[in-house]
């Protein structure tokens, strides 16, 4: 499909808006251009703002996650449209200071994960965050061992409704929100420090330990 760029005022605004109603995922800008038949990403990205603009106040947004792009409700409304109680899904204290690091701090290896917290971190931790679509395997370090790391996903973003890692909360805003609490702080503390090579077995399993 080719869009003629000098056609009617609006046509690549309309074809890129239809592509992304159509599309059964979020789609990048790179792959929008070439879905529209070659045309330049500067063009769809211009195209892409304009229709961010035109559903700013409308019910449902064009909203970018991670690069990709896509239509959501708008938070506003969200509740019209759920039929069902959703599950809450909560996190153990392991999980989620687990999925803090890896936000922070990605791509990460599992022994860089426990060195930033001081203690093991179980495989079950980790498929929790996989299994929520949070967290995937991003390859493996060029050192000895080559350990599996771990970064998060674009649904990571999307769930927190976070266009990109830039958005993620520094520390003094998370502290303004009450959202640290005095042991929350002293690993903080911790995270500024570059991970250290950790003995494992001087460590106490995350398992072991009350969330």
């Amino acid at each position: 499909m080719s869009v003629a760029r000098e056609e009617e005022p609006g046509t690549l605004e309309r074809a890129v808006e239809a592509t992304l109603f159509a599309a059964e995922e979020p789609m990048g800008v790179e792959a929008l251009a070439a879905h529209l038949g070659g045309l330049e990403p500067a063009d769809v990205r211009a195209a892409l703002t304009l229709l961010e603009e035109a559903y700013r106040n409308r019910g449902v947004h064009l909203v970018e996650r991670g690069g990709r792009w896509h239509f959501e409700t708008a938070p506003d409304l969200a509740h019209l449209l759920r039929r069902e109680k959703e599950q809450v899904r909560r996190l153990s204290r392991a999980a989620t200071e687990v999925l803090a690091i890896i936000a922070y701090h990605e791509p990460v290896s599992r022994a860089e994960i426990e060195s930033i917290r001081g203690v093991q971190t179980s495989a079950g931790t980790l498929d929790v965050l996989m299994e929520a679509g949070w967290v995937r395997p991003a390859g493996r370090r060029e050192v000895p061992g080559r350990p599996v790391i771990y970064a998060t996903t674009p649904t990571f973003l999307d769930h927190f409704g976070l266009a990109s890692r830039r958005d993620l909360p520094g520390i003094e805003e998370l502290r303004a929100a009450g959202l640290l609490d005095p042991v929350d702080e002293a690993m903080e503390a911790q995270m500024r420090f570059e991970p250290d090579e950790v003995d494992e077995s001087d460590m106490p399993d995350d398992e072991n330990l009350a969330d």
